[in-house]
């Protein structure tokens, strides 16, 4: 198996895999996983270095030579950084930009003026998933939390009514809709296409976020029945500024990314010539990189001057947007480096045989590898990556729908049932004064919805696309 290993990491065809082959291949995968979940869960190592080990013991475990291992590692690491690292730091600096200029806190308000009594919990949704859009999802949350928090407490609602759905909007948007960093990971390592996924992940996530949203809140709030911290509401960031920007233009300057990317997609489903001038055209204003960046210059006009910010001051928020995406960086590389030493290992067409074998759909495979991982490790980031570079190779038989698919199964299964491994579920019980069975029951449930449901629609969708 040793000789197989190295062919493999050395060739770019692999050759078939022995059941001795198969067997040695999944003790490694399992050993590379038990590695990374045990560091990140019982030793609180950080997660970049624990998929760093894991990625290592992967490769000496499948017998591969730890020098082809490491490059497998590096070359991973750079081309997942490559791929998505200005997006997600142009994501980052957009969504600072919403918040520090009181363009997040223009659109809350605006929502909740129009909203009042049974229209409550979907205006939360409607906020989450614009908020959430640009925003990574603890970013999100400690933005919406003031929010949630006084509308509860001024309109006496239930906590859980209004606080489900807007934890539901953000974290449908987290899983399925990029540019947030997993989706992004995803769509490089499946090879599909940004816009067709984008355009796919919307018609999956408004269902999807209404029945865990607002529908799910009527339950969750009679199962838990809190009210709202009494406790000072935290700060919001308008707060110390004279004056912030439009409704209109800040809604404008959040969704433009995603009008961009859309469009790029119409068109080319439209003319379908790569030589057409037109479809060149958004080829280019659709792409993610010139789509985001389009965001932030024009989020700088329409968000930072409107609020008073100077040039230094712009200049400023650019810096602090960038500075809390060092480690989401280094994580999504060391996911990507992950899932390179896997596929050079072999595992991929591991994977691709025991698919064929057992014949179960590869949408459904994709969500299961997702949620397995999800469960082991905490991370719904961490799931999307190594879920994604293990079924990579399913795609590539796939139509450019399907491959889309594959991703949104992927993203769905990688938020199933988050429990006390994972951050958001301590940062969502410390916010909202629950204990540890409260927090199951509302946010656990919750997430668990999401990735079925989302799954299920992804199932449906491919018997009809």
């Amino acid at each position: 198996m040793t000789r197989l290993s190295v062919e493999m990491l050395a060739a770019d065809a692999p050759p078939p895999i022995t059941s001795a082959g198969h067997a040695q291949l999944g003790i490694a995968v399992l050993a590379g996983i038990a590695v990374i979940v045990l560091l990140i869960t019982k030793f609180k190592l950080h997660a970049f270095l624990s998929l760093t080990i894991g990625s290592l013991v992967l490769g000496a475990v499948a017998g591969a030579p730890l020098d082809k291992a490491i490059t497998s590692f590096t070359t991973g690491l750079g081309s997942t950084v490559a791929g998505v690292g200005v997006l997600i730091a142009l994501g980052a600096i957009l969504g600072k930009l919403l918040a520090d200029s009181g363009g997040a806190d223009q659109v809350v308000d605006t929502i909740l003026a129009k909203a009042g009594g049974r229209a409550m919990p979907w205006a939360m949704v409607l906020i989450a998933s614009v908020i959430g859009l640009p925003l990574f999802f603890e970013v999100g949350i400690v933005l919406l939390i003031p929010v949630v928090l006084m509308v509860a407490k001024r309109g006496n609602y239930s906590l859980m009514r209004i606080g489900v759905p807007a934890l539901a909007g953000l974290s449908v948007m987290h899983g399925l809709i990029p540019p947030h960093p997993g989706p992004l990971v995803a769509i490089d390592a499946v090879k599909a296409n940004l816009g067709v996924t984008l355009a796919l992940g919307i018609l999956v996530a408004i269902p999807t976020v209404i029945i865990a949203g607002p529908l799910f809140s009527k339950v969750a709030a009679r199962w838990v029945d809190v009210p709202a911290p009494d406790r000072m509401l935290p700060q919001r960031p308008s707060e110390d500024l004279q004056r912030r920007p439009g409704f209109g233009a800040t809604l404008a300057t959040v969704l433009l990314p995603v009008v961009l990317m859309l469009a790029k997609a119409l068109v080319d489903i439209i003319f379908d010539d790569p030589t057409n001038m037109t479809q060149r055209v958004f080829d280019v204003i659709g792409s993610p990189l010139i789509a985001l960046l389009a965001a932030v210059i024009v989020g700088i006009f329409t968000l930072g001057r409107p609020a008073g910010f100077s040039k230094e001051r712009i200049t400023s928020t650019v810096e602090k947007g960038l500075m809390p995406i060092a480690g989401i960086l280094l994580i999504v590389g060391a996911g990507g480096g992950f899932k390179q030493t896997l596929i050079d290992c072999g595992v991929g067409q591991m994977i691709l045989d025991i698919s064929k074998d057992w014949s179960i759909p590869a949408l459904l495979l994709a969500w299961l590898i997702a949620v397995v991982i999800r469960l082991a490790t905490g991370s719904a980031t961490v799931a999307t990556v190594s879920a994604a570079g293990l079924v990579a190779p399913l795609a590539a038989d796939m139509s450019t729908t399907h491959a889309a698919l594959l991703v949104l199964a992927v993203g769905a299964g990688s938020l199933f049932f988050s429990h006390v491994n994972d951050a958001g579920f301590w940062l969502v019980k410390e916010y909202f004064g629950l204990n540890v069975g409260q927090t199951i029951k509302t946010w656990s449930v919750m997430e668990t919805i999401i990735s079925v449901v989302a799954g299920a629609l992804v199932l449906l969708l491919s018997l009809i696309i």
